[in-house]
């Protein structure tokens, strides 16, 4: 059970995973990016999401280089866009990457989507050159834990067959209304830590009836037994907010947990707030 802020799931390696990683793939703006980030970091947040794609890796590295707080105290993650998917590509990414965050090494780097269109040899070969930097990555030091992002178990088949280093982490669309219960079994059996996006199910499950009920129960908001459900399964997760109250509250999630039949009661709920972002037919 995840029962403190900085608490964490270990990784293979004996890397911990945090429970509550900030999302930030809202922050596009200077000043804004500035402001929340500062204001995160205040309320105590030490992990944050990042990825090639968010173009915000720079507003995090200053946020992070004017805090006083050292840089071993947090735990970045980042993501390889599909746009990079070879051996090449991939590490002169993460040098640019590197530099714009500030650091000399990442905590997690992820490969973002599967991308699996066309010919399946294709893409699984893309996947695989992409792989072999991560390891290589991995083995010099320069990541400190490697994984993937919205990779199903037909993804994750072709590229575990040829991995040296197998993932560690799997990001997917994971909440009360799309528990995906498969795809987290399968990597479970597999050694690889399931870690939550979209816990809030774009903002729909906020308002479910159910989850109203629950929050009522333990005093709670809505919002933070979402992030409890995730958190008593094991599950870490990256809730976003761009108000600073909500995400301040998202952070205070540790005086409850949730009973096993509430957690049964909202794994069964109908098909809610799922973003429709399938990693087999995403158009990028």
């Amino acid at each position: 059970m995840l029962n403190h802020p900085h608490s964490g799931i270990a990784l293979k390696n004996g890397t911990g995973l945090p429970g509550l990683s900030f999302g930030t793939w809202h922050l596009t703006n200077p000043e804004e990016a500035n402001r929340i980030l500062t204001t995160a970091i205040e309320a105590g947040y030490r992990s944050f999401d990042s990825a090639q794609i968010y173009n915000n890796a720079a507003f995090l590295g200053e946020a992070i280089a004017h805090c006083g707080i050292p840089r071993e105290a947090f735990f970045l993650t980042s993501k390889i866009w599909v746009t990079h998917h070879s051996y090449e590509d991939t590490i002169e990414a993460v040098k640019t990457l590197l530099t714009e965050f500030r650091t000399s090494y990442l905590d997690a780097l992820l490969i973002h989507w599967p991308s699996a269109h066309g010919d399946a040899l294709l893409w699984q070969s893309r996947n695989a050159g992409t792989w072999r930097a991560f390891e290589d990555l991995y083995e010099a030091g320069v990541v400190h834990a490697i994984g993937v992002s919205n990779f199903l178990p037909h993804h994750l088949v072709p590229l575990l067959s040829r991995a040296r280093v197998a993932p560690m982490i799997n990001q997917l669309e994971i909440h009360a209304g799309y528990p995906q219960a498969h795809a987290v079994n399968f990597c479970r059996r597999a050694g690889i830590v399931v870690q939550s996006w979209g816990p809030f199910g774009r903002g729909q499950l906020l308002d479910n009836p159910v989850v109203r009920e629950i929050a009522g129960r333990h005093s709670a908001t809505p919002a933070q037994v979402l992030i409890r459900w995730c958190l008593d399964q094991g599950i870490p997760t990256i809730p976003r907010s761009h108000q600073t109250l909500h995400f301040k509250e998202n952070l205070n999630v540790f005086q409850f947990t949730l009973d096993e039949e509430e957690i049964r009661t909202l794994s069964n709920l109908p098909v809610t707030g799922f973003s429709g972002l399938h990693p087999d037919t995403v158009s990028f």
